[in-house]
C-alpha cells in the first residue's frame, strides 16, 4: 500500500488540546480496545494527523467518520482514497455541536456505533457525558482521557475519584482502564499521565433511562462533597418540592451519609423519586 497517502504533517495547536501518537502499536492497541472494528461503523474525534484513522481503516471498519476542528487535518484526510470509496467521511468543526444521530454513516448503519478516539483534552468530559446519554446508535466506545478523568469514570463508591462521572458511566456501561500511557508517549508530551478506558453498553434490562434526572442529583450530591447528602440535595429537593430528609428515607438511604458512600443503585433510586416529584 505504497501508494497511499502519509500522515499529515503539521504542528499541535495548544488552544485545541492537541497531543498526538504516532506509535503503531499504541494506535493499533486502541483502536481494538473495545473489541473488533471490522465491518463496524466507527465514529472518530479530533483524528489529527490521522494515525489513528490509519489503524482503523487497516483493521477493517467499514466506515470512519472523522469530526476534526482543525482544517489543516481535515483537509488532509479529506485526500485520502477512502473517502472516494465511501469508508472514510470528515466532518469539519466542533464536535461538541455535532448531531450525531444524524450523521450519515450512523444512520446507515445496521449496528450501534463505536467511538473511538484520542479526545482532546479540553472536550473529553462533555462529549463523553453526551455520548452515555446517546439512545441506541452509540455503542462500544474506548477513549483516550487523561488518566485521572479515565479514573474518574471507572471508579467504584468509596475509592478517591469515585463522582458523578462514575456514577453516570455505571449507569449505561461497564466500564475499566485498558491501559495507560506516559506523557513521552505524545508529541508533545501533555504534563499528565493518559489512559485509555473503555466502556460496552449494559444490557438493554440494566440500563438507567433517565440519565437527565441521575445527572442532576449526582451533580447535587458531588458538588458539596464534605457535607451530608440531608444538606448537600437540600437545594435540589426544593425544586422539586421534597424534603430532603424523607427524600433519602423513602430511598432507604440514611441522611447522614456522604455521596462517595452510595451505590448506582441509591443513585438511581434517588434519581426516579426526583423525577417523579419534578
Amino acid at each position: 500500500m505504497a501508494d497511499r497517502p502519509g500522515l499529515t504533517q503539521a504542528p499541535a495547536r495548544k488552544a485545541l488540546g492537541q497531543h498526538f501518537i504516532f506509535d503503531p502499536d499504541i494506535l493499533s492497541r486502541t483502536a481494538l480496545a473495545a473489541g473488533p472494528v471490522e465491518g463496524r461503523t466507527v465514529i472518530e474525534v479530533g483524528p489529527g494527523p490521522g494515525g489513528l484513522t490509519r489503524a482503523l481503516l487497516d483493521h477493517g471498519a467499514s466506515s470512519v467518520t472523522c469530526v476534526e476542528a482543525d482544517s489543516r487535518f481535515a483537509e488532509g484526510l479529506a485526500a485520502w482514497p477512502e473517502t472516494e470509496q465511501s469508508r472514510l467521511h470528515i466532518v469539519q468543526g466542533d464536535a461538541r455541536k455535532v448531531e450525531w444521530a444524524h450523521l450519515p454513516a450512523i444512520m446507515a448503519a445496521d449496528k450501534p456505533a463505536m467511538i473511538i478516539a484520542n479526545l482532546p483534552y479540553n472536550v473529553g468530559t462533555p462529549l463523553l457525558i453526551n455520548w452515555l446519554k446517546a439512545d441506541g446508535w452509540r455503542g462500544e466506545m474506548a477513549l483516550m482521557f487523561q488518566k485521572e478523568v479515565a479514573q474518574r469514570c471507572c471508579a467504584a463508591p468509596g475509592e478517591k475519584h469515585y463522582g458523578r462521572l462514575a456514577v453516570l458511566t455505571a449507569a449505561v456501561c461497564d466500564a475499566h482502564i485498558a491501559f495507560k500511557l506516559p506523557p513521552g508517549a505524545f508529541k508533545p508530551p501533555p504534563k499528565v499521565d493518559s489512559a485509555v478506558a473503555v466502556f460496552l453498553p449494559l444490557p438493554a434490562n440494566k440500563r438507567f433511562s433517565d440519565l437527565e434526572a441521575l445527572e442532576a442529583v449526582t451533580t447535587a450530591a458531588f458538588g458539596q462533597r464534605r457535607k451530608m447528602m440531608r444538606a448537600a440535595l437540600k437545594a435540589l429537593a426544593k425544586t422539586a418540592q421534597l424534603d430532603p430528609v424523607q427524600w433519602l428515607e423513602s430511598c432507604e438511604i440514611d441522611p447522614t451519609s456522604r455521596a462517595e458512600t452510595l451505590t448506582q443503585n441509591q443513585f438511581r433510586a434517588l434519581a426516579m423519586r426526583f423525577a417523579e416529584a419534578r
